[in-house]
């Protein structure tokens, strides 16, 4: 079984890791490991109408972030990786700089020390010389940095539909297969 986290901080687009669990609760050979900040239930609550609960139910297993004892806090607890969708500039910053005082930022600095797989959802623009400085930090550390920037060759027709695209093609680059994404098949 795969094991995979979902991190959800305190940052706008908070969608796109609900969307990851929609996505991923139907999935027979992937575990999900929730993680939710008091900033990520407090955009929840204003940019969705989500209950955190509902949220919570579509993960198989949901730690606390104050809970640096979990299983997800241990390199030797096996997981494919880990996706923050989204990742506030302060959660950004304390993984770059090894911070680990909530557990979505222990549990990505356990991916990142075991050489798996990070995925960072950034929240929106503009950004500044910091923010772009941590980007690159992150990168050289090995994380994938995945600003949810819309394609259009897809030809969106809704908001969904960008959403979707942006979820799976991270699902792409954590290995999972999926039909989300409308393939380009060339001129």
């Amino acid at each position: 079984m795969n094991r995979l986290i979902i991190g959800i901080s305190g940052a706008s687009g908070v969608i796109y890791g609900i969307r990851l669990l929609e996505m991923l609760k139907d999935a027979k050979d992937i575990e999900t490991h929730l993680v939710v900040t008091n900033g990520g239930k407090l955009n929840i609550s204003l940019e969705t109408g989500f209950d955190i609960k509902d949220i919570e139910q579509m993960a198989d297993v949901v730690h606390s972030d104050r809970n640096l004892g979990a299983s997800i806090a241990s390199g030797s607890f096996e997981t494919t990786g880990m996706i923050i969708a989204p990742c506030s500039m302060k959660t950004l910053s304390a993984v770059v700089n090894s911070y680990a005082a909530n557990l979505i930022v222990r549990a990505a600095d356990v991916i990142l020390k075991e050489k798996r797989q990070l995925i960072i959802i950034p929240r929106e623009t503009p950004l500044h010389l910091g923010h772009t400085e941590l980007f690159y930090k992150a990168s050289l550390m090995g994380a994938h940095i995945v600003p949810p920037n819309p394609a259009f060759y897809n030809n969106p027709e809704s908001i969904d539909d960008i959403i979707n695209h942006t979820v799976g093609r991270v699902l792409d680059l954590a290995g999972v297969d999926n039909d989300v994404v409308k393939r380009w098949k060339g001129v």
